[in-house]
């Protein structure tokens, strides 16, 4: 647990700078962080459901496109959290994660121009479609789309949910 701090923290981080041991000490505590992660991932999970039960209402297309894209922003949002709005998107912006990235970026704005402006419907939802692959390519493994993408954030934990889930299925 304490290896998980202090990599969360950044103090796993050899090569930092002044800038970095500054936002460092200004940073929140991890229990804080962990609690914030944890109520922007289930009010991300939460709106993207009510977005989802929304769409079945009459012009219920526009809620749905706000509610669902709203509900990926705050699971995506937990993520800073965990470890700070600086190290998130450098992780973000890596190549490996970078196509992804763009795409799910791309497909917030373009939900909700689909949806709001243009009154696209089939373009509306096949732009959330793209936001949920989007971050579902972001890693590997078999647990939910948001807790993929945040697992991959935390170190060994992905591991763990994997030989967890592997070894109920066996």
């Amino acid at each position: 647990m304490e290896k998980l701090r202090r990599v969360l923290s950044g103090q796993d981080d050899e090569e930092q700078g002044l800038t970095a041991q500054v936002l460092d000490a200004s940073t929140l505590s991890f229990n804080t962080r962990l609690k914030w992660f944890a109520i922007c991932f289930v009010s991300g999970i939460f709106f993207s459901i009510l977005g989802t039960g929304l769409l079945w209402l009459p012009g219920g297309i526009k809620l749905f496109a706000v509610f669902y894209t709203f509900g990926n922003i705050a699971a995506l949002a937990s993520t800073c959290f965990l470890m700070g709005p600086v190290k998130q998107l450098k992780k973000m912006f890596e190549t490996t994660r970078l196509l992804a990235t763009v795409i799910m970026l791309l497909c917030f704005v373009l939900t909700l121009c689909a949806a709001l402006w243009w009154h696209k419907k089939g373009l509306a939802v096949l732009f959330c479609i793209l936001q949920f692959l989007s971050m579902t390519c972001r890693v590997q493994g078999w647990a939910a789309p948001r807790a993929r993408y945040s697992l991959s954030y935390i170190p060994y934990a992905r591991d763990a949910v994997i030989k967890c889930c592997s070894s109920l299925l066996s």
